[in-house]
C-alpha cells in the first residue's frame, strides 16, 4: 500500500454493536486512499472477533491492537502513533459516515476540514450541529506533522452517535 492521505483512527471499548456499524459505514466507501487504525482496550464482548473478519476483508486495516490502556485518550494516542496519512480522523466505534462522503472531501493540504454533524441520542431525537459548533474540532480531520500530534481534547458522552455530512 503506498502511504495514504488519511488515516482513519477507531477507538473501541466493549461496543461489539457499534463497531459493526462502524466498520460497515467505512466499507461502503468509495475512497481508497486511506488505513484503518484500530486501537481495542481488550473488549471481552466479541470485538476482537469483529476486528479479526475486518482484517480478512480489506486491505486498509494497517494496524489493530486488543489490550488494555488508560482510556479514551491513551487509545486516541496510541493510534496517533501508528498514524502515516497526512490527516488523522477519529471516527470511534459507534460514530459512522453518511453516504459516500470521503470521496466528496478535497485533501488538498488545507489544515482542517470539518462539516456538519447529525447527533442521534438513543431516544430518537436528532439535531443538526453547525460547524461553529464547538464539539466540531474534535470531529474534525486534522492535516498536521504526525510527529508532533497527541490528543488531549473534550469528550463527548456515549449516547451520542456522530456522523460527518456534507
Amino acid at each position: 500500500m503506498e502511504t495514504p492521505i488519511l488515516s482513519i483512527i477507531t477507538v473501541n471499548f466493549n461496543n461489539n454493536i457499534g463497531l459493526k456499524k462502524t466498520l460497515e459505514s467505512i466499507k461502503q466507501q468509495s475512497y481508497t486512499n486511506y488505513e484503518h487504525i484500530i486501537i481495542d482496550a481488550g473488549s471481552t464482548d466479541g470485538s476482537k472477533a469483529t476486528i479479526e473478519n475486518y482484517k480478512k476483508e480489506t486491505p486498509h486495516l494497517t494496524y489493530w491492537v486488543s489490550e488494555p490502556d488508560k482510556g479514551i485518550y491513551d487509545g486516541m494516542n496510541k493510534g496517533i502513533k501508528q498514524a502515516k496519512g497526512e490527516y488523522l480522523y477519529f471516527l470511534n466505534s459507534g460514530d459512522y459516515l453518511q453516504k459516500d462522503i470521503l470521496s466528496q472531501i478535497p485533501f488538498d493540504g488545507t489544515q482542517y476540514i470539518y462539516g456538519d454533524m447529525l447527533l442521534i441520542e438513543e431516544k430518537g431525537k436528532r439535531e443538526r450541529i453547525a460547524p461553529d459548533y464547538p464539539t466540531v474540532q474534535f470531529f474534525s480531520m486534522t492535516h498536521y506533522p504526525i510527529n508532533l500530534a497527541s490528543y488531549i481534547g473534550p469528550y463527548l458522552p456515549t449516547e451520542y452517535t456522530i456522523f460527518i455530512t456534507k
